[in-house]
C-alpha cells in the first residue's frame, strides 16, 4: 500500500487513467468488430462504412497512449486489405 502522500496521489492517477483507457480499449474493440462481422458476412458496403468509422477510432486510441502507434498502424492495415479484397471480389 501507497505511505507517501505522493504515493496515494499516483496511485489515485493511475485509477482513473486506467478506467479511461479500458473504455478507449472497450470501444475500439467495438468498432473493430463491427468490420469482422461485415466481412464475415460478406457485405462489400456494410465493410467499408464500419472501416471508415474504425480506423480514426483506433488511431485516436494510439495517440492516447492506449496502443502503441506501430500496432495500430498494422492492425489497421491488415483490415484495409481484408475489405479492399472483398470489394474486389
Amino acid at each position: 500500500m501507497a505511505n507517501t502522500p505522493s504515493a496515494k496521489k499516483a496511485a489515485r492517477k493511475i485509477a482513473r487513467r486506467t478506467e479511461i483507457n479500458t473504455a478507449r480499449r472497450s470501444r475500439v474493440r467495438t468498432f473493430l468488430r463491427r468490420v469482422e462481422e461485415a466481412l464475415a458476412s460478406g457485405d462489400k458496403a456494410a465493410a467499408r462504412e464500419a472501416f471508415k468509422q474504425a480506423e480514426p477510432e483506433m488511431m485516436r486510441a494510439s495517440s492516447k497512449g492506449v496502443f502503441h502507434k506501430n500496432t495500430a498502424s498494422r492492425k489497421i492495415s491488415r483490415l484495409a486489405q481484408r475489405v479492399g479484397k472483398l470489394a474486389d471480389a
